[in-house]
């Protein structure tokens, strides 16, 4: 049974930095695709960044320079870095996990989300 388990939000003044964690348990953590998305009030969710099992990353435009994503394989934990926070980051942060089930199929799986606040 696969579980994604994040922490790290909160509330942040405009300018501040949070680290987010997402706890893996349930599949080989090593193979999976991970990535951070986000969703604010009445907007749909989008991608925050991911990385690869290969260790690629890519990021939003609008986080690019300001947030790192980064993988512990040894701790099963993928980690969101983010300085220079803004109110429109403000938003329910989730943590996905792409599992692969075969050669051409990966099972996508959710966290339950963290808070994360900007004011201003």
């Amino acid at each position: 049974q696969v579980q994604l388990v994040e922490s790290g939000g909160g509330l942040v003044q405009a300018g501040g930095s949070l680290r987010l964690s997402c706890a893996a348990s349930g599949s080989t953590f090593s193979l999976n695709d991970m990535g951070w998305y986000r969703q604010a009030p009445g907007k749909q969710r989008e991608l925050v960044a991911d990385i690869s099992s290969g260790g690629s990353t890519k990021y939003a435009d609008s986080v690019k320079g300001r947030f790192t994503i980064s993988r512990d394989n040894a701790k099963n934990t993928v980690y969101l870095q983010m300085n220079s926070l803004k109110p429109e980051d403000t938003a329910v942060y989730y943590c996905n996990a792409l599992i692969p089930k075969s050669t051409s199929v990966k099972y996508s799986y959710w966290g339950q989300g963290t808070q994360v606040t900007v004011s201003s």
